[in-house]
C-alpha cells in the first residue's frame, strides 16, 4: 500500500472510532453528542503520523554516507542492495549533502525495524527509503504555502536596508532589481523614490522558502511612474508599462549588481597612479572581488584576453553599432573566448583588480559607431510591445492588477 495511503487511511479509521462510528447500538442522543467532538487531526511529519512510529532525526555529518546510515540503523544487506538498485532511476546518492536533516521511523508496533529513512533534500523536497512490505524509493515534496503581501518602500539609502527598515524581506529587492533591470539605473536612486508591489512568498509551515510571482510593481524614479504588469505574450510572460512598451530593453543599464559607482566617464580625469590628466572613457564600478560580471546584451567576444593596463579585459560587439567593454577582471567565465557568442545577462566574467588598478572594481566601457560614449547615457530601444491584437487582453489585466497595488 502506497506510504501516504496508509497514512490516510490510519488517520481516517482513528476518527471514526473517536467518534463512535464502530458501534451500531448508539443510541440517537450519543450521535448527536459524538458529531459534535472535534477531533484532533494527526500530527504529521514528512506525511507520516508521529503517534504510530519511533523517530529519531538528525543531520548528515561529515562521512556519514547513505550505506554507513543504513549500515549504522542496522537495516539488512540484501535489503539495502535492492534499496539503493531502486534508488538509481530515482535520485543520486552521491548528492547527500552534509548539514540536510534525515529521519529514521520505526513502527511502534515493531521498533526492531527500521519501516522509513526519509532525507530531506531541501526545504520543499525529501526523498523517502521506504523499508517496509514493498522496498521502495520516492521523491515527494512538502505542502508549501503561497501568502500574498504588499509592500511600499520609500528609498533613503539604498534598496536592501530601506526594504528591511520597512520590514519587507530584502531579498525581494533582487527580483524587483531583474525586472526593472532594463529601465531603472539602481546606482542612480535618488532619495524619494518608492517602490510599490504586490507578491508570493512561499512557506513551508513558517519557514520562509523564496519568492513567487510578482504580479504587479510601481517603481517611481525621478518622478515618473514605471509600472511592471505581468503579460502572457508569444508564449513568455514578460513585464510591461502601463501603455504595453515592454521593460525589457536591447541593454541592461548595469553589467552588475549592487555596487557603487567610483568614477564617472571623464574625457581629462587625473589618473589615481599615474597622477597625469588621462581620458576615462569608462564608469568604474567599486564591487567586492569575484562579483559575477554580466553582458549587457546578446553579442559576440571581439577579445578576452590579458592586457598590461586593462588587465584581464573584455570586448563584446553587439550589433553594427555598440561594442562594449569590461575591464580588470579577475578572471573569464568558463566558455568565454573570443568567437564566443554571450545572451544578455550571461555571467563573462568576476570583478577584480588586475591591470593599473586600486583596488577591486569594474571599468565599464560603451563604443558606439567605434567612439567611446558614456555607458549611463545609453538609452538603449525596448524589445517588442504588447502587439494590436493583444492589446484588449492586456488592458483587462491592467484594470485587474493596478487597483491592488497599496496606497
Amino acid at each position: 500500500m502506497n506510504i501516504f495511503k496508509k497514512v490516510l487511511f490510519a488517520a481516517v479509521s482513528a476518527a471514526v472510532v473517536a467518534c463512535g462510528g464502530g458501534n451500531s447500538n448508539n443510541n440517537a442522543e450519543q450521535n448527536s453528542d459524538s458529531a459534535n467532538i472535534a477531533v484532533k487531526p494527526p500530527t504529521l511529519l514528512y506525511g507520516f503520523n508521529v503517534d504510530s512510529f519511533v523517530i529519531h532525526q538528525g543531520k548528515i555529518t561529515d562521512g556519514l554516507y547513505l550505506g554507513k546510515l543504513f549500515a549504522d540503523e542496522k537495516i539488512d544487506n540484501k535489503s539495502v542492495t535492492t534499496i539503493l538498485q531502486k534508488a538509481k532511476p530515482v535520485w543520486d546518492i552521491r548528492k547527500m549533502r552534509r548539514g540536510q536533516p534525515y529521519a529514521v521511523f520505526r513502527s511502534k508496533k515493531d521498533t526492531s525495524k527500521v519501516s522509513y529513512i526519509v532525507y530531506q533534500k531541501n526545504l520543499v523536497d525529501f526523498i523517502v527509503f521506504d523499508f517496509t512490505d514493498t522496498l521502495g524509493v520516492y521523491n515527494r515534496s512538502l505542502q508549501v504555502d503561497t501568502i500574498t503581501r504588499t509592500a511600499s518602500v520609500t528609498i533613503s539609502s539604498n534598496l536592501w536596508t530601506d526594504f528591511k527598515k520597512a520590514g519587507v524581506n530584502p531579498l525581494l529587492s533582487n527580483d524587483l532589481s531583474e525586472i526593472y533591470a532594463w529601465t531603472v539605473d539602481f546606482f542612480g536612486i535618488q532619495n524619494g523614490d518608492y517602490i510599490k508591489v504586490v507578491f508570493d512568498e512561499l512557506y513551508v509551515d513558517t519557514t520562509f522558502v523564496k519568492f513567487g510571482d510578482v504580479h504587479v510593481a510601481l517603481f517611481n524614479h525621478y518622478g515618473k511612474d514605471i509600472y511592471a504588469i505581468p503579460f502572457y505574450q508569444d508564449s513568455l510572460t514578460s513585464y510591461y508599462d502601463k501603455d504595453g512598451t515592454s521593460l525589457r530593453r536591447s541593454f541592461l543599464k548595469a553589467p552588475l549588481e549592487y555596487s557603487r559607482i567610483a568614477s564617472y566617464f571623464n574625457p581629462a580625469r587625473m589618473h589615481p597612479i599615474l597622477k597625469i590628466v588621462r581620458p576615462h572613457y569608462g564608469v568604474d564600478y567599486s564591487a567586492p572581488q569575484g562579483t559575477p560580471v554580466r553582458a549587457i546584451g546578446d553579442g559576440v567576444v571581439l577579445l578576452a584576453e590579458r592586457a598590461a593596463q586593462s588587465g584581464n579585459w573584455i570586448k563584446i560587439r553587439h550589433n553594427g553599432v555598440y561594442e562594449t567593454g569590461y575591464l580588470h577582471l579577475l578572471k573569464f567565465a568558463d566558455g568565454i573566448r573570443k568567437g564566443a557568442l554571450v545572451k544578455q545577462g550571461q555571467v563573462i566574467g568576476y570583478v577584480g583588480s588586475t591591470g593599473l588598478s586600486t583596488g577591486p572594481h569594474l571599468d565599464f566601457r560603451v563604443w558606439k559607431n567605434g567612439q567611446p560614449v558614456n555607458p549611463l547615457n545609453l538609452d538603449a530601444p525596448p524589445v517588442d510591445p504588447v502587439k494590436p491584437e493583444n492589446m484588449e487582453r492586456f488592458n483587462k489585466v491592467k484594470a485587474e492588477l493596478l487597483p491592488k497595488l497599496p496606497e
